[in-house]
């Protein structure tokens, strides 16, 4: 025997979680049915159904009933008992960890009692081993998925030390390949079960490599886009953005695409190649937002009142609170226009939060018809004045 059968045979072996549940049970039941069927109802008990003696169907149900009970006792004792007392730990990763296996180890009570059912019945074939042996190694990869993702704070506070301002990113990035390596094990194993050669079947996709290296091209550049998006610190979840075309806060940056909710609360989802390699507005990181905006003056506001309405508004824009003082302000009689003469009004706000940019863009349009009212002007609107030189006859 080879060294390779060897190994598959020692894997296969060491994957049948179910035979080690035996524990003998098959003979000590058939014993303790034994009275039952030598009684005077012996004749009842003993009649099939689909083939499956009366008593061990009946004992098959009552036992399964009993573990899902012992499930319920375990769940309501056990694990509050467990939650309480990491209540009282410094940290809160164990509160976590114990919420996130409360599923896993639910489901694992069930596969226990089909276990036990279809023993007693004695119907548990090679097939249905293969399943139940399936189903926990499902439950034993569900459950460190779930370790993974209730620990992906203690993720991110590890990758905060190497960078903070990336830290949700970085983990974020992190857990989704561990989950992928996790999934890729668990799989491998169930299939194990069944007897296919992982190896060999790993092996035979280096036939088809060139067609799947084609057609996972996009992908591969997906994933490398997402590189360059952390290496790069364009953006970050929760900033506001527009790229080819698309604008709305980030939500997530994954392996493959970013996902992006507009201001109409869709969720847009776009592959990270094309958010890598179209420009970025970043909106979030100006700093400050712009007031631009002309205002017109009808045409019987003197001269000495436009001078004295472009100070004022100057000096206005100067000292308020909310306008930024270390950029770009300027306020002037820009032109005659058809119908107004015309003030050109250009700075920006100290803040780049759209609700408080609202507010102060409010509060100076209120401040500026205080001042044009203040000086016995009024706001143009567009008119068209008729001069008759002489009324016919």
């Amino acid at each position: 025997m080879s060294t390779n059968q060897s190994l598959e045979e020692n894997a296969t072996q060491a994957l049948n979680v179910i035979e080690d549940l035996d524990m003998g049970l098959a003979p000590v039941v058939q014993n303790w049915l034994t009275p039952l069927y030598t009684s005077k109802y012996g004749s009842f008990f003993q009649q099939t159904l689909f083939d499956i003696p009366l008593a061990n169907f009946i004992l098959a149900v009552l036992v399964f009933l009993f573990i899902l009970f012992l499930r319920k006792i375990f769940t309501l004792l056990v694990m509050v008992v467990l939650q309480k007392l990491a209540k009282f730990s410094t940290t809160y990763y164990d509160d976590k960890i114990i919420s996130a296996l409360k599923a896993p180890i639910r489901f694992a009570f069930i596969i226990i009692g089909l276990h036990f059912f279809f023993l007693l019945i004695f119907k548990e074939t090679d097939t249905v081993k293969h399943i139940l042996n399936t189903l926990v190694i499902y439950t034993v990869f569900w459950a460190i998925l779930a370790i993974t993702e209730a620990l992906r704070g203690l993720i991110y506070s590890a990758t905060g030390k190497f960078n903070a301002d990336l830290s949700k990113e970085i983990g974020n990035f992190i857990i989704a390949i561990l989950k992928i390596l996790i999934s890729g094990v668990g799989l491998g194993a169930m299939l194990q079960v069944w007897g296919i050669n992982v190896t060999a079947l790993v092996a035979s996709l280096g036939i088809g490599g060139l067609a799947f290296a084609l057609a996972a091209k996009d992908t591969a550049a997906n994933l490398f886009g997402s590189f360059s998006l952390l290496a790069d610190k364009s953006i970050r979840i929760g900033e506001w953005i527009k790229v080819n075309g698309v604008e709305g806060t980030v939500e997530a940056i994954g392996m493959r695409t970013t996902k992006i909710r507009s201001f109409q609360k869709s969720l847009i989802t776009v592959p990270n190649h094309i958010v890598a390699n179209n420009p970025i507005e970043n909106f979030s990181r100006r700093g400050i937002r712009r007031i631009k905006m002309r205002i017109g003056l009808t045409y019987s506001t003197s001269g000495e009142q436009v001078s004295k309405i472009v100070e004022e508004i100057k000096y206005m824009l100067h000292n308020h609170e909310g306008i930024s003082h270390n950029d770009t302000l300027l306020v002037n009689f820009e032109s005659f226009g058809d119908s107004a003469l015309n003030i050109f009004i250009y700075t920006f706000t100290a803040t780049s939060n759209w609700e408080k940019y609202l507010d102060i863009r409010e509060d100076v349009h209120l401040k500026i018809m205080h001042i044009v009212e203040e000086n016995d002007s009024s706001f143009a609107f567009p008119s068209q004045s008729i001069y008759v030189e002489q009324m016919p006859s």
